[in-house]
């Protein structure tokens, strides 16, 4: 895998008998849409609101669905957190994950974090 793959919830789903979305997704893409460079730079692949998601389960096993969830191509800095699956690295939250974009393509760092 050369490119990281960012798992999202689509934008509206049918959840708890009404279209719901999700924040932390709507995070990403607002942070997306500001450094639409990244956007370009992973592969953003869209996962149901149901459990279990597939494709998350094959890659990081039964533990891990949470979207957003950033799969790395390669290891990150020291400074991000990151976790690791059936052999692959990841981040599992959107201010985790800005604080790897913020590493990686030297974008701001997401107020509150340290």
């Amino acid at each position: 895998m050369s490119t990281p793959i960012l798992y999202l919830l689509a934008p509206g789903f049918e959840g708890r008998g009404r279209r719901e979305y999700c924040p932390e997704c709507a995070e990403m893409w607002g942070l997306l849409a500001y450094f639409p460079a990244i956007k370009e730079a992973v592969d953003i692949r869209y996962m149901p609101i149901d459990l279990p998601r597939l494709e998350m389960v094959e890659m990081l096993g039964e533990d891990h669905q949470n979207c957003p969830t950033l799969v790395l191509s390669e290891a990150a800095a020291e400074s991000v957190r990151t976790q690791t699956a059936n052999g692959h690295v990841f981040i599992d939250n959107v201010r985790d994950i800005g604080m790897y974009f913020a590493d990686v393509y030297a974008t701001p760092f997401p107020r509150g974090t340290v």
